[in-house]
Order: C-alpha cells, then structure tokens, then sequence
C-alpha cells in the first residue's frame, strides 16, 4: 500500500439499501462512492464477494473466485433488456436495516432465472461475443465452479463429500455426461458470473475515476464444500476415502472465545502446493487483483504457523501449530505477478516470526483501537505506540461498534480512556475515537461506516463463533447526509489524509 497519509471507510456491499432486501451493485453503491469522494476518503475496504453458503458469511464461500450472485442489481439487468418494470410488482416488503437471506433468495434468484433466459433468447451479437469471450478468459475456474453449483442443486444442496463417489472424485467419464446433462445449468451460471463480474468492474472503474481505491479481504482458508476443495483435493489436507477435511483450520482460546474458534475449513497440503510452485494461489491473486486494487489477507499469521484441528474434536483447543511456507509462498507470488499490493490481518497470537515475515514483504500490518485500553502504556494498539506502515481501525467487522463497545467496557478500559483523550466530547465517543485514529501516525485509517453515524450494537456486522444473526446489517440511504460528510472531511483534511 501506499505511504502517503490517507483514510477510508469500511463497508460490505450486502449493507447497501435498495428495493431487493439485500445491497446490491446498483444506484445505491455508486451514491456510496459519491459519499465517499465528498468526504475525501480514499479506500473503501470490502469483505470477501464471493457466493456464500450456509450462514451467509462471505469467508465460507462456494468459491474463492466467483461473486455473490445476490450482489447483482435487477434494475441494471433491466437497464439492459432482460428484465421488465411489471417483474418488480409484487416484491415482499423487506427490513430497511436487516437481510432477510431466505426472503431474497426466495425473491432474487426467480428474477435471475429470469434475466437468464431473456439474455439466452434476445442478447445481440455485442453481448453474446462479450459473454463467450468473459467464459473463456475465466475457464481455469469458472469451468469447475459452474458444474460445482448446478452438481449441487441437483443433489439437493448436500455437500460435495456426499455426492455419489464417481462425482465427488471427478471420474473423467462421469463428469463429461454431467456436463453435457446440465448445459442450461452450466449457462445459467456462467451468465451470473459474467453479470456480477461487469456490474463490479464498472462500479470499481466508477470508484477508481473518483480516487478510492477498494480494499478487498482474501480468507487464508476456503470452505470446505466448496469448487475450489472439490476440484484441487490433491492441495488440502482431506481423508482420501471419505473427502472429509483430516486437519482443520481455526486459533486457539483468544480474546472471542475461550475454547478457540473452530472454523472447520480443510488446511492447504502445502508440500503438494510447493510442488505445484503454487499455482493456486498465484491464480487466486491475480483473480482477486482483477476486482479489487488492495489485497487483505485475513489470519496472515497462518502463513507463517497455523492451527491444525484433528479431525473429531469438536472446540479448537486440542489442535497444534504447524509451520507453513510464508516466505517461499509471496515470494513466488511477487516473482510471478510484481509488487504486491497487501495488507497483513495480524490480529490475535502474533509471534516474532509472523513479524519479521509480514515485514520481510512490508505488508502494512492492522491495529485496532478498541484494543488500546485494556492493558498498559506498552500496549501496541494506544496511538503512540504505533509505527507509521500500519492501518489504524477504531474496529473491525468481527467487533462490536463503537458505541457498542463502549457501552460494555470495564471500568479499568473506561479510566484508560478517559485519561488518554480527557473527556468524552460532545460529538460522542465514536467521533473520539475516528478522531484518535485520523491523528494517528499511521499512513491508513479505515473507519466502519456504523461508527461514523454512532450506531449501536444493533448494527454489529459479526459475533464470532456465533453461527446466526451475522452478516445481516443495511443502512438506510438517508442517513448519508451532507453535514456528517462535511464533519469527516474537514477531519481529515485537518488530519493530512485528504487528496492534495
């Protein structure tokens, strides 16, 4: 990342209002950027875009590549001629400031059906060259993940490990019948990769023209039942009969949870991906530069050591470390593709050695304020103890808001705090701490959208290790107002952050 002093919002595109229960890449998100131009911000920072699965967390996607089809705007697709104004009559009234996963799966997919077969009948040569050339150019994953899904909605959504052995083993004669079986299935699918991806494309462009950079967030892990696991078994670390993940992935007890988080994700075979120069991982890089300009790594520590859970445990406590290639990994990276434009997530159990490789690279590392408080003047989070190649955060998507948070800290936390900024203003404490983290030395700092507007918990985006409610939270449109982007862009150019 960059030097240069500057700051940024965080917010997933799942937490934009519109008229289909669910953000989407429509009117909405541009008025966002516009929002984020007005206020002199210069990073919008993204969770993972891809399709999600059971609990709709965007890091257990059916893909590390595809997009979320849900994130595709109906009205864009009737912009284009494959849906009519009289297909949105009827649509169920949605909660402004929740998603309702079921109500728009129910509502948004028939649309997409819709949008499928109209663009099969009636797209012009223009599109169908567009189309044919985006299925060639994105094969080497696209190819896998369009049977992966139309396999599984055939098998009634079950896991690709309990698929028929000939299938979940990807018997070369039998996966030939099922592609000439499901061809409808297969375009169908390619068509939503081909929509989200154009969508997001001119959505980035749009954000790019006005100066902001997007922050994407790649999961070390994938999910288990997933294109990716199911089409490279020989690169995790599977039972070879069952196809069952034989360690898995997560951290020991921490400051979320006292048992650990047991995420359950299959870990990488990394002598198999040595041998293979990692050329998954390199694919994976230069898919994900193809939708975002900066690369979030979430749990880098795992590069250096990770957390193998045996297969059978239930918590993540009985589980070891594990070294792992880091080094021999980004440099093969760097080798192949350039510079890389990354951001370490180095959260949690950070050793000296996941140190000296995040800085053997330069990664800009994370630092988060709502940490600050709870121990001494050594605690590296408190704004003076920072070092200028980092992002500073007041919180992240796994933390409580602002307001939230502060409405729960121990008395200790709350002594700290007052001591360290003197009062709490009348702005607010969410306004102490967005100003604390803009007058930080760090070069970034990333705000979440909710504690610039002073939300409560209500509007937390996740609790880790609880598997229900997350990922729900929207905003609605009229609380991007004129006057809150006046206050943080005088902040910020106040702070040295704004665009000269």
């Amino acid at each position: 990342m960059s030097s240069v002093r500057a700051s940024g919002i965080l917010l997933h595109p799942t937490s934009f209002p519109s008229p289909f229960g669910i953000g989407d890449l429509g009117i909405n998100a541009y008025q966002f950027i516009d929002f984020l131009k007005e206020s002199c911000q210069q990073y919008w920072q993204i969770l993972p875009l891809g399709p999600t699965g059971f609990g709709n967390s965007p890091y257990m996607c059916y893909s590390a590549i595809a997009g979320n089809p849900l994130l595709i705007s109906p009205e864009k697709l009737k912009h284009k001629g494959f849906l009519v104004d009289t297909d949105f009559i009827d649509l169920p009234e949605f909660s402004e400031d929740r998603v309702d996963y079921e109500l728009v799966i129910k509502t948004k997919i028939p649309l997409l059906q819709k949008a499928c077969t109209n663009f099969k009948n009636n797209a012009n040569p223009e599109q169908q060259q567009a189309f044919t050339e985006f299925c060639q150019s994105k094969a080497y994953w696209l190819d896998d993940y369009a049977l992966f899904m139309a396999l599984k909605e055939r098998e009634k959504s079950a896991s690709w490990h309990y698929w028929k052995p000939e299938l979940s083993k990807r018997k070369q004669q039998v996966i030939e019948a099922a592609k000439l079986h499901l061809v409808s299935e297969l375009f169908y699918h390619k068509f939503l990769q081909y929509e989200f991806f154009h969508q997001w494309s001119e959505l980035k462009q749009y954000a790019n023209e006005a100066g902001i950079h997007i922050i994407g967030d790649m999961p070390i892990y994938v999910a288990h039942d997933s294109a990716d696991v199911w089409a490279n078994p020989d690169i995790f670390c599977l039972d070879e009969e069952t196809g069952e993940a034989k360690l898995m992935a997560g951290v020991p007890p921490d400051y979320f949870s006292i048992t650990g988080q047991f995420w359950g994700n299959p870990v990488y075979n990394w002598e198999e991906l040595e041998k293979q120069d990692f050329q998954w991982w390199i694919q994976r890089f230069e898919s994900t530069l193809d939708y975002v300009d900066i690369i979030r790594i979430d749990h880098f520590r795992g590069f250096q050591a990770y957390w193998a859970i045996p297969k059978g445990e239930e918590t993540a406590i009985n589980g070891k470390w594990i070294q792992a290639p880091g080094e021999r990994l980004f440099s093969t990276i760097r080798n192949k593709i350039g510079k890389l434009p990354v951001l370490a997530e180095d959260l949690g159990f950070i050793t000296p050695e996941v140190v000296e490789l995040r800085n053997h690279f330069d990664f800009p590392g994370m630092k988060v304020l709502h940490f600050a408080f709870g121990s001494n003047p050594d605690n590296p989070f408190l704004p003076f103890n920072l070092p200028r190649n980092c992002i500073m955060y007041t919180g992240t998507h796994d933390n409580d808001t602002t307001i939230g948070w502060f409405e729960q800290i121990s008395d200790y936390e709350l002594y700290n705090l007052l001591t360290y900024i003197g009062c709490i203003s009348p702005d607010g404490v969410h306004w102490d701490l967005i100003r604390l983290a803009l007058t930080s030395v760090a070069d970034q700092t990333i705000i979440p959208l909710q504690d610039i507007f002073g939300l409560g918990s209500q509007a937390r985006m996740n609790f880790p290790g609880k598997t229900e409610g997350n990922w729900e939270w929207r905003y609605q449109q009229q609380i991007l107002i004129p006057e809150i982007s006046e206050k943080l862009r005088n902040l910020t150019k106040l702070c040295g952050r704004a665009q000269q």
